[in-house]
């Protein structure tokens, strides 16, 4: 799981599902799942760390160890995320 007290802090950052970028960015989870819920969004509600990459958190933390050489590339840490972060799924209530 994210550390909430981190030295850097963290956001939360909503993808939605069909979507690369993101859609929004809040200092506080509670505020994001407030939006979310309002205007019945499906997509990923995920923790970043603030000031460190989610490559380095996750290195720092334990959770990952580069075995390859490929796992320090630029390729490969431009696209690392980790299950590790803090997420929840969220998917419109049809009922």
């Amino acid at each position: 799981m994210a550390d909430e007290k981190s030295v850097g802090g963290q956001v939360w950052i909503f993808n939605g599902n069909r979507n690369h970028f993101p859609s929004a960015v809040f200092t506080e989870r509670r505020l994001a799942e407030d939006w979310i819920r309002r205007n019945q969004l499906e997509g990923t509600l995920t923790a970043y760390p603030l000031d460190i990459s989610v490559f380095e958190w996750a290195i720092e933390r334990g959770y990952f160890t580069p075995k390859k050489a490929e796992h320090t590339s630029a390729d490969f840490i431009a696209n690392f995320s980790s299950a590790s972060q803090d997420h929840d799924h969220f998917e419109r209530d049809e009922g």
